[in-house]
This record gives C-alpha cells, sequence and structure tokens, in this order.
C-alpha cells in the first residue's frame, strides 16, 4: 500500500472539507465546477519520509497533488549512486509523465523527502479530469515547461556549483514548498539528494549554521535568515523559482 490514504469527495478523513484551491496551486487554477468533479476521485494521502510513490521503470499508479509533503525525483546510475533532478511540492504534481502519454519513468523514482499529506488519485482519473477540463490542460502545459526548465538547470548546478551553494538551494527550494521555517531532515537524506558524501553534507550544513543562516539539530531544519540563505545560494534557485511562478501566474 502506498500511504495512509482516505476517500473523500472534498472532505478530509475527518469528515471535515477539504479546501483544494489553498492546498495545491495546480488545483487553484481549476473553475469550481470542474474542481468539485475531480475531487469526487481525489483521496488524501499521508507521506512519510523516504515513502516511493512510483518506481524507476514500473507503473505509475496515482498521481500525486502535494500539500505539505515535499516529493523528489531522484534517478539511479547503475553503481548505486542516486541524486535528485527535480523537487515537487505544493506548486506541482507528479502527473507529468501521465500527462505526457507514458505509464512510467525510466530514469527516475519519486519518493517523499519532506512528510506530510498530499492529495492523489489513479492514473485513470487524472486522464480524465485533463480531457474534460481544458484550464488543466493550459496549467499543465505551463507547469511541464517549468519542470523541464527545473531539471535542466538541476544538471547544471550539480555540475558546476559547490556543496554549499547546492545545499542553499535545496533548502531554499523546500522553505518554499513547506509553509514553515522548521522541517524535519537529516543530513544523510539530504547528502542522498544532493548525490554527495554525508560528510560533504555535514561541512557545509556547519557552514550555514555558523553563518545563523540555519539551525540544525536533531533531525529538524530550521531557516533562521532566509534573505542570507538566498544570498549563499547559486543563481539556480531563482532560475527555478522564477520558471515556476511563471507557470503558475504569480506577480
Amino acid at each position: 500500500m502506498i500511504g495512509s490514504r482516505d476517500r473523500n469527495d472534498a472532505q478530509g478523513s475527518d469528515g471535515t472539507r477539504i479546501d483544494a484551491r489553498s492546498l495545491n496551486r495546480i488545483l487553484n487554477t481549476v473553475p469550481e465546477k470542474e474542481l468539485a468533479r475531480l475531487m469526487r476521485d481525489t483521496e488524501r494521502a499521508s507521506n512519510p519520509r523516504g515513502e516511493v510513490l512510483s518506481r524507476q521503470g514500473e507503473r505509475i499508479a496515482r498521481v500525486y497533488f502535494p500539500v505539505t509533503a515535499v516529493l523528489s525525483l531522484v534517478t539511479t546510475l547503475a553503481d548505486g549512486s542516486t541524486i535528485e533532478i527535480s523537487t515537487i511540492g505544493n506548486e506541482g504534481t507528479t502527473g507529468v509523465p501521465v500527462y505526457l502519454g507514458a505509464d512510467s519513468m525510466s530514469n527516475a523514482t519519486c519518493l517523499c523527502q519532506i512528510p506530510g499529506e498530499s492529495l492523489s488519485m489513479d492514473t485513470g482519473s487524472f486522464r480524465t479530469a485533463v480531457r474534460q477540463s481544458e484550464r488543466l490542460r493550459s496549467v499543465m502545459d505551463r507547469y511541464v515547461l517549468a519542470l523541464l526548465t527545473q531539471v535542466g538547470q538541476a544538471v547544471a548546478c550539480n555540475a558546476l556549483h559547490s556543496t554549499i551553494e547546492r545545499a542553499a538551494r535545496w533548502l531554499l527550494t523546500s522553505h518554499d514548498r513547506v509553509r514553515a521555517d522548521e522541517f524535519s531532515l537529516t543530513q544523510e537524506f539530504l547528502s542522498y539528494m544532493l548525490g554527495v558524501r554525508r560528510a560533504s553534507v555535514t561541512v557545509a550544513a556547519r557552514t550555514l549554521q555558523a553563518a545563523d543562516l540555519i539551525r540544525y539539530q536533531h533531525g529538524k531544519m530550521t531557516i533562521m535568515d532566509r534573505a542570507g540563505l538566498e544570498e549563499a545560494a547559486c543563481e539556480c534557485y531563482f532560475v527555478m523559482r522564477s520558471a515556476l511562478e511563471e507557470a503558475l501566474g504569480a506577480k
């Protein structure tokens, strides 16, 4: 079983109404009547850290719209090494491969990097929703372009920028999505996301903490100085953020 899911028709597991517009920015673009129809096929999921939502090369069963969870697309090479190629939070969805007509991703696994909640539906329901909603198709087209920008920029970032710059970029990206200054994170998991040794992440975290930009203790990361962290990050963070804001119509 993937996650802990409860059936809902615009209601949470406790019977309270789900306001999808305030939870996920892609769903926020869908007209009210279309959203109500879409939500009838939607389930609420609780995603723990490390949960695999779809595996590299295997059929994608469900499409996720993160709410407070933050998801990662990671690629694994023949020698077993891994690296993150994209982050998906409340601005997006895991449904891009399905939207483009694919049944699986040949080079990426989707897993939860920061625990939280998401909304999900089976791939058939998602394809039906896309066919029925011109607005959803339009925002998905723009989101695909933003995701391609993110993946391409990540390639350049991973090849050319220091671990400290990349760690700052990753922390900012996650901070944007969790809607809180403190979130659960281990250095081991961050090293997994960045594709570097844990020792390198330890040095980067200590450097950022010594500058009073973050506080890290007992698996909890706290952003102390957002502006300072932006100065420590490479330009890739701003390129990725701008692409998403343009795609989703933010001013």
